[in-house]
């Protein structure tokens, strides 16, 4: 039995868009936060070259649009290993929701091949391949909260927030996805969002790090909320209601379409899922996380 590597995802405390740059990509800032929710990929060596891919949810492709292949072929190509790599993706995590789980299976990818492989590749070369394949990827390569600049592949780890001892993340996700590329295009129509206050993730950072929760997530920011709200208010209405059943903050995450809340208490993420489940029903993927 091949062991089974965790590939976890990640919520946006804040995501702070600072304008367009002149190579097409947006300059950003965000606080990222790990997330203990998990897909698992398995490795195993091929003697002939290639990567041969299978996962659990049969809509995933599984050749080169799928970013745990294209992982797969930078690393061998680094490491220059003429080896080949069978992998197996049992998928948990929602496609297009914010969290990064594509991000995360790809470093993981990275991380797993360069252990099965004896460590060819320097953590230096893996931020390397993480950064050319995608901006949030090389966040996955280490397990903090981080801040992250650029265009998101220049990482600050920061030591765990205190502020969130104990606490916990309600996750919804409504059963759509919204394209990355859609909200960052849609942002034209927003300028304010568009070109936000530079400082405000470095800010949210120290507010998790030494204030009580209820004044860290006063923190909490997403420009893309702009395009995604406007487009389904359905992810407004849901923020609306986890506040007033008590969240201590609502956001959606990344460029959508999961909404988190963040609750003092393991109990009270679980007391509000339940009130969630029975104003909105069944339909919505909801997972309680321990911060």
């Amino acid at each position: 039995m091949n062991p089974e590597y965790p590939s976890g995802c990640k919520v946006n405390l804040v995501l702070n868009i600072l304008g367009k740059r002149a190579d097409g990509f947006h300059e950003l800032e965000t606080l990222m936060l790990p997330v203990n929710l998990c897909d698992t990929l398995q490795f195993e060596p091929l003697g002939q070259g290639g990567v041969a891919m299978t996962c659990s949810d049969p809509t995933l492709p599984t050749d080169s649009r799928n970013l745990v292949v294209r992982a797969a072929t930078s690393f061998f190509a680094a490491a220059m290993i003429p080896e080949g790599v069978r992998i197996h993706l049992e998928k948990r995590i929602p496609m297009a929701a914010g969290l990064g789980g594509g991000s995360g299976n790809a470093a993981t990818t990275l991380l797993g091949l360069n252990n099965l492989f004896g460590s060819p590749l320097s953590q230096e070369k893996l931020h390397q391949l993480a950064a050319a394949l995608g901006s949030d990827i090389p966040f996955f390569l280490q397990k903090r909260p981080a801040l992250a600049k650029g265009r998101g592949e220049i990482i600050e780890p920061l030591d765990p927030f205190a502020s969130l001892k104990g606490a916990a993340l309600v996750l919804i996700h409504p059963g759509f996805g919204i394209s990355t590329p859609w909200a960052y295009q849609q942002l034209a129509r927003f300028p304010e969002a568009l070109n936000g206050r530079a400082g405000r993730a470095a800010e949210a950072a120290r507010l998790f790090a030494t204030g009580d929760i209820a004044s860290a997530c006063k923190g909490l920011y997403n420009s893309l909320e702009a395009p995604a709200l406007d487009k389904y208010p359905i992810l407004a209405l849901f923020q609306e209601f986890l506040r007033k059943r008590g969240a201590v903050g609502a956001l959606m995450s990344g460029s959508g379409s999961t909404t988190f809340a963040i609750t003092a208490s393991v109990r009270e993420g679980d007391d509000l899922a339940g009130a969630f489940r029975e104003k909105f029903g069944e339909t919505n993927w909801i997972e309680v996380v321990p911060c």
